[in-house]
Parts: structure tokens; sequence; C-alpha cells
């Protein structure tokens, strides 16, 4: 069986490493070449003709979308299937308009890869064996260790344990850690599943709280809990979830 030569084009090495990790774990993937920048990217798709790319939107020298565009007026006989992987969602609309076959928006779990792959395969007529598909949906997606997170100018990664609570409105949420606020372009949704749920605890549909930092909950007139973390913020429960928190108490 002739595997699908793919290439990964990502700058942070933790999201590249777990790339990286998936792909082998698919048995008709082949993994041709990780590159950490746009250029490198373009070069090696050039040179190694994969038929698989899952590449980063943003990348130092050329973005994402500027190695999708020069591979279109580069003219090659056969241009890979391109899946963007990104932290940002503003690109999507120009991201399917240059024809890659799917956006994953980080933090994305292993089954929304699979389906990516998935779909990427079938355009190129090579459909993904039932059973790896299977086997990945049905394996547990474990809890979120670290998250990648950007401050002036500047990606590190953050212990997902070190996460004091996260806030969001509509398109951003705030993760507060260490007397710090980090505003991710990401709801809170994305997050919400991949939490450890014996550590993190959702209040409301805009708020998580890491239950190692809350100080005390005390109910108000409502009878809805008042929870205060130890930097002095204080969030209110939902009705539903004072009073599950109240009948759990000892």
């Amino acid at each position: 069986m002739n595997k699908i030569r793919t290439l990964i084009a990502e700058d942070e090495p933790l999201a590249s490493e777990a790339l990286a990790d998936w792909v082998r774990e698919l048995p008709q993937l082949e993994l041709v070449a990780c590159c950490a920048d746009g250029a490198s990217a373009l070069a090696q798709i050039r040179a190694l003709q994969p038929e698989l790319v899952l590449m980063d939107s943003q990348m130092p020298g050329m973005t994402g979308l500027q190695v999708l565009r020069a591979l279109g007026e580069a003219g090659l006989e056969k241009r890979p299937a391109v899946i963007f992987t990104t932290a940002y969602d503003e690109h999507a609309l120009t991201a399917f308009e240059l024809h890659a076959v799917d956006y994953l928006l980080k933090p994305f779990a292993q089954e929304r890869f699979v389906e990516a792959v998935e779909h990427a395969l079938g355009q190129l007529g090579t459909p993904l064996p039932t059973e790896a598909l299977e086997h990945s949906l049905q394996r547990p997606e474990a809890p979120l260790t670290r998250v990648l997170v950007r401050d002036q100018g500047k990606i590190f990664p953050l212990a997902v344990e070190a996460i004091e609570y996260l806030r969001s409105d509509t398109k951003y949420t705030a993760i507060a850690s260490r007397g710090r606020q980090f505003l991710v372009r990401l709801p809170i949704s994305s997050f919400e599943q991949r939490l450890d749920p014996a550590r993190f605890l959702k209040l409301q549909r805009s708020c998580i709280v890491n239950l190692d930092f809350v100080e005390s909950m005390t109910p108000d007139e409502s009878s809805q809990l008042v929870v205060q973390m130890q930097d002095g913020m204080r969030f209110t429960a939902s009705r539903e979830v004072s009073k599950r928190l109240r009948e759990q108490a000892i």
C-alpha cells in the first residue's frame, strides 16, 4: 500500500511534535519532513512533493497563506492537499478560497485532526481505513497538560495546572495565571472539553475555575454561590452549579 507523503509546517515545537505523533499513528500517512518557517515549507514542498501538508497560517518569513498562494502560482503538476492548523480564525475564508481542504483551530483534539485528514484523503481518492478512524474516535481524549500562549511578542508554554481561571466573551478567552492574564482568540468551549474535570469547574457559560485556586464559596441572597479566588476575583456560579456544589459538600 502506497502511503500518503505528509509534510508538517509548524513553527511552534510542541504543536509540531504533537502533529508528528498523530501522523505516525495513522497507517496510511508517511511523515517526510517538518518545517519551522514558511520559506522552508515552500522549498520542501517543491522538492519533496508531498500529497498532504499540515500548515500553520502564521509562520516566520512567509505565512501559510503566502506559501499556499506561491504553490498556486508555481504551476505544480499536482498540488498537495493542505490542512491549516492555527490559533487564529480570521483567515479561514481566505484559506478556503485558496483551496485548503480544512482549517483546524487550536487547541484541537485528535478526533478533529483525524476528521480533517479523512476529509483530505477523501479528496485525494484515498479514504482513511475505517478501523483507524474508529480507533481514534473511541479512544478517550487526554486532558490538556499545557497550552502555548503569546505575550509581548513571545510564545511560551503554560502548564494547565497553573491556570487559575478562564473567562470569555463571544470570541476571546482570558487565561489567568500567577497574576497575569493572557488573551487568546479562542472561545472558552475550545478548552472546556480538554480540561481535567477533577480540577476545573465550569461555574457558568463564560467562566471556568481551577479548584486548586478557590479560597471559598459563599451563598448570596439568591442562594447562588459566590466563588472567591485566591487572587481576589469573585465569580457567581449558576443556579444549577450552585445546587450541585451544595449537594456535594460534606
